[in-house]
């Protein structure tokens, strides 16, 4: 056997072992792709029925915000008039009642007159003085 002879077999040996190692790549990525193709089939699977849920979902919660929106603007809506009803009553009945409360307390106190016990008496003024009271006015000492 001649050196030319040795090396192509050898390259012979080696072009095989590189393409064997290329077949079980090969053979590894299509089972990636198979499983990858499964895995893909069933989310959509279950996709497809929870997007129906959520569909389902986000009408019902339209339905229930247009409910709602339907009854603040009916609570605005009687917040409003309440008010309006407060300002008239108020107008209407609130300066004619405190003008009765007010005469009806004038005619009490002029027709109830002072009574003795309602008259405050009147206090003399003192000036204290190095642990003294010494009263003004009258001369007359406490």
């Amino acid at each position: 056997m001649s050196g030319g002879e040795v090396a192509g077999i050898l390259v012979a040996v080696f072009w095989a072992i590189l393409v064997s190692f290329l077949a079980v790549a090969l053979a590894r990525l299509a089972q990636t792709l198979k499983a990858t193709t499964k895995l893909v089939a069933d989310v959509t699977d279950q996709a497809v029925p929870l997007l129906a849920d959520a569909s389902t979902a986000v009408r019902s919660a339209q339905t229930q915000i247009e409910r709602v929106d339907a009854i603040a603007s009916d609570v605005q809506e009687v917040t409003s008039n309440a008010s309006a009803l407060s300002t008239t009553v108020a107008s209407t009945f609130g300066g004619p009642l405190v003008k009765v409360a007010a005469f009806g307390y004038g005619v009490r106190r002029a027709l109830g007159g002072r009574r003795d016990d309602e008259v405050p008496a009147k206090a003399s003024r003192r000036t204290v003085i190095v642990g003294r009271a010494v009263s003004r006015g009258r001369g007359k000492r406490d």
